[in-house]
């Protein structure tokens, strides 16, 4: 029978011979790896019905080739005759020895870990949950003791099963900066469909480690030429996110911080003492008791100054544009012309481009949470409460990024490699209020709150929207996406101080795709927005009420009442009139008219427009914002309470902006998925508002 053929790795003095010692009845051969003076080896043996040819490799704390005995082990590895690899790690250091197992995952060969030494672990205080270990890496975990002889035949059986089985992608995952350039690479060598007996990842992460033999295997190719490029654009995007050019030095951190947080979610540690200032911070920060009002304070004090320093340029902002829409229509005349680029596209563009220092603020905020390390603390700090409701802590990051704008933050869901989880955490993101609601939940609380407590109804919104998304993760857990949840490593990096330069790269980067929804996606929605709304025209009606403001053109009051009036009456008789009207009968149970029913219709193309459009529909004139005492008042008097928080509500959960929507689309990969969150978002909006609305009812 073929035997099957074994890699023994492990670091150094952590029992490998010992281990295959305890095996019995092993027949040893020793030679010389080629080209060198260190003794090679094999050891063959039969258990199990199978036959075994074993290579106990030199011990090595990496794959690299700083000393004699790693190269050896390196080069085995990277073009040696094995079927599996057996990892041999001490268990009573089990997170220094994880360090070589990242390396061993990021090859992508089949890998079976031996926590060897678990006697003394026990006996150190060193809980291991093997079960939780081997599905954080996608791989079996045995737990064995060469002494005790105990786990021998699990570690046979394991490897028999991993040797039968077909090799399945690792489940490795880096931290966002160092994945998105492993994305680069792999999809530039899948699309020039470069062969090879390597997995294409492993292929990257060697070149972002300007590994030496991976280098000259490829220099040669023709695709070289357009491949150095590309490296070369990783590596700056790379030198920038860790403040440092020593590529070693980068995937160094990448592994310790995959395999802190391995030992952190498998691993308790029952006699240990915190001594490192990380792991005394962590302490703190991960504690299940005061992490997460920490982090809770954190966010709240975050949105706090988003809103309060962001306030101080939108009136500079909003002067700018209110003077750049009075020069066009007297550059431009009272004209159709005028009133579609004043009133239509620098309108609806600068009622994006007004909530502009909100988004830059609150980017500038996650991002030094990010870049700190805090973000991966504050992720596997509610990995245990995401799991309850179906979600996986990295699910964490795209949804804290869906406060500021969803259209990144759809982007960030691509951190899940499992589909099924990514789709969950793309269903619920647009829970998370993005910036652009602000203006409506400013505007709704401006009429019907007290000035003394806006602030902190502003972050119940908030924390609201969050709860419902949780809560609506759990109900699509239990019937759309139903499976086990796969878990992952929670990278934990250590802890630095981020350069101006990389906040300013983060930030602008997210600033300036933000700027791009405003000239296009908007540009176009405030176009067929001031279209629908102008259009068909009434002259005959015009003409009228022309003659009426004519009679009373000495009194201002009755002029300015009799045109708001002419604006209403062409605007409820306009085709954006006319859909409000036919669809009033789905809202009215929600306490809406026809007016909050457009509103939230034109919504659809931007959350921007909702104000402004409600300022027109309630006979106001199209230049108001969410802090207009007179539409405030117009609304506390068109509007109950009771259909305030409904449509509040509603907004919060309804269907995302037309830009948004487009990058869910992309990022589920299909329409279908399109309609369906139309569907979920709409249906859910709709439940809990007339749930809302009908409390609120009975209260107020």
């Amino acid at each position: 029978m073929k035997p099957i053929k074994i890699a023994l790795v492990g670091q150094p003095n952590v029992g490998k011979s010992f281990l295959i010692n305890a095996i019995g009845d092993t027949k040893l051969r020793v030679g010389n790896f080629s080209g060198v003076t260190v003794a090679k080896k094999t050891i063959e043996f039969s258990r199990n019905s199978a036959n075994f040819e074993v290579t106990d490799l030199p011990g090595s704390y990496s794959l690299t080739d700083y000393t004699i005995e790693e190269g050896v082990t390196k080069d085995f590895i990277d073009d040696g005759d094995y079927d599996l690899i057996v990892n041999v790690i001490d268990s009573t250091n089990i997170e220094r020895n994880l360090y070589l197992t990242m390396e061993l995952l990021a090859l992508n060969k089949k890998v079976v870990v031996a926590l060897n030494m678990d006697d003394e672990a026990i006996n150190e205080g060193v809980a291991i949950n093997e079960k939780q270990l081997s599905k954080l890496l996608g791989i079996r975990c045995i737990k064995t003791s060469a002494l005790e002889k105990t786990g021998i035949d699990a570690l046979i059986k394991a490897i028999i099963q991993t040797h039968n089985e077909p090799l399945v992608a690792s489940r490795l995952l880096y931290s966002d900066p160092y994945e998105e350039e492993i994305s680069k690479i792999t999809t530039f060598l899948a699309e020039k469909k470069y062969k090879s007996d390597s997995n294409l990842k492993s292929i990257a992460i060697k070149l972002l480690r300007e590994d030496k033999n991976t280098y000259l295997s490829l220099r040669d190719e023709p695709i070289w030429t357009e491949l150095q490029p590309l490296l070369n654009k990783s590596y700056q995007h790379l030198y920038l996110h860790y403040a440092s050019k020593d590529l070693d030095s980068i995937f160094h951190d990448e592994k310790n911080a995959l395999a802190k947080g391995a030992v952190i979610e498998s691993v308790k540690f029952d006699h240990t003492k915190v001594v490192g200032l990380t792991d005394k911070i962590d302490a703190v920060l991960t504690n299940r008791f005061v992490g997460l009002p920490i982090f809770l304070f954190l966010m709240w004090g975050l949105f706090q100054i988003t809103f309060e320093l962001g306030s101080i340029p939108m009136d500079w902002i909003d002067a700018f544009f209110g003077m750049l829409i009075d020069g066009t229509k007297s550059f431009l005349g009272d004209t159709e012309l005028a009133s579609v680029i004043a009133d239509g596209a620098i309108a609806g563009v600068g009622a994006v481009v007004l909530f502009l220092p909100n988004i830059i603020i609150l980017f500038t905020g996650i991002a030094l949470l990010e870049s700190t390390g805090y973000m991966s603390r504050a992720a596997f700090l509610l990995d245990g409460f995401f799991h309850k409701f179906g979600l996986h802590g990295k699910s964490f990051v795209p949804l804290v990024s869906g406060f500021g704008c969803s259209v990144p933050a759809y982007m960030a869901a691509r951190v899940l490699k499992n589909d099924r989880d990514r789709l969950l955490t793309l269903y619920i993101i647009g829970f998370m209020s993005c910036g652009a609601k602000l203006p409506v939940y400013v505007l709704i609380i401006g009429a019907f709150v007290a000035q003394e407590h806006a602030g902190n109804m502003l972050f119940a919104i908030y924390i609201l929207g969050a709860l419902l998304g949780v809560f609506a993760a759990k109900i699509l857990k239990l019937t759309v996406f139903k499976g086990d949840d796969e878990p992952f490593v929670m990278e934990m990096p250590k802890y630095r101080l981020p350069t101006l330069k990389l906040l300013y790269h983060t930030v602008s980067e997210k600033a300036f795709m933000y700027l791009k929804k405003a000239g296009t996606y908007i540009l176009l929605a405030s176009i067929l927005v001031w279209f629908a709304s102008n259009y068909p025209k009434y002259p005959d009606v015009e003409a009228q009420y022309a003659i009426k403001i004519e009679q009373v053109s000495k009194d201002d009051v009755k002029v300015a009442a009799l045109t708001n009036e002419l604006s209403l009456y062409n605007l409820e008789n306009s085709y954006l009139g006319k859909i409000g009207h036919a669809t009033e009968p789905f809202f009215a149970p929600l306490g809406f008219d026809w007016r909050m029913a457009v509103a939230l219709e034109t919504g659809l193309a931007a959350k921007e427009i909702v104000v402004a459009t409600m300022g027109v529909l309630y006979g106001l004139g199209n230049e108001q914002d969410e802090e207009s005492d007179t539409l405030i008042d117009k609304l506390k008097a068109n509007i109950t309470l009771p259909a305030a928080i409904a449509f509040t509500i509603f907004v919060m959960i309804y269907f995302p902006c037309l830009a948004a929507s487009m990058v869910f689309r992309r990022e589920a990969g299909s329409w279908k998925h399109w309609g369906y969150l139309f569907i979920f978002t709409t249906g859910t909006a709709w439940v809990l508002a007339f749930i809302a609305f009908n409390i609120a009812s009975a209260i107020f």
